[in-house]
């Protein structure tokens, strides 16, 4: 049971969905938004902590529906509604974020842990890696594997936003970054679109 556990814990799941949504949060909102509030705050752990939270609680709903729609949605056309959802996510992929100072808590109301958990949990809501996450679980219809990879992509890709502010968006070749993500959703939706059509055998 161990091994049986560790091998489907430690499989493609949690590879693949830690490298989608580490690439995708390159220069995503939710990056942005945790340089705004290291930058308000100036307390990083509390914030880094908030990430992780509203990440675990977001990203296991996520996983939940996309596991839950393959259950009870499983046929051929919803694996090519999956396959189509990864194709579409590439191009969203290159789509660059904005995000705006007034969309995040103010200081006066909550700590720099509430402050970072509320507003990651909401801004999250609807973003591309969200989206990502419920394709994966979909994909996968496994939710633990997915959720941890997720969230451990997230943590990649905010911490060191926490830490370094502004300065890692400019040293990261975002336009890079986001075609390496792009390339990445477009290989997953090619190979299910040719899984499901039979053309891999």
């Amino acid at each position: 049971m161990p091994a049986l556990l560790t091998s489907t814990l430690f499989g493609p799941a949690l590879f693949t969905s830690t490298a989608v949504v580490a690439l995708a949060e390159i220069g995503d909102k939710t990056q942005l938004l945790a340089i705004l509030l290291a930058t308000r705050f100036k307390r990083p752990w509390p914030i880094v902590a908030g990430i992780f939270v509203a990440t675990l609680a977001n990203h296991f709903l996520a996983a939940l529906v996309g596991e839950q729609a393959a259950a009870f949605l499983d046929g051929r056309w919803f694996r090519y509604l999956i396959a189509a959802s990864f194709i579409v996510m590439a191009g969203w992929t290159l789509i660059p974020d904005k995000f705006e100072e007034d969309d995040a808590p103010r200081p006066s109301r909550f700590g720099p842990f509430a402050a970072t958990t509320i507003a990651f949990f909401l801004v999250e809501m609807g973003d591309k890696t969200q989206i990502a996450t419920i394709a994966l679980g979909a994909r996968y219809q496994s939710v633990v594997p997915v959720m941890v990879g997720t969230t451990i992509g997230m943590m990649l890709a905010n911490v060191p936003a926490v830490f370094l502010g502004n300065a890692i968006i400019k040293r990261v070749p975002l336009d890079v970054v986001r075609g390496i993500a792009a390339l990445l959703f477009l290989v997953i939706g090619l190979w299910l679109l040719a899984q499901t059509a039979g053309w891999l055998g």
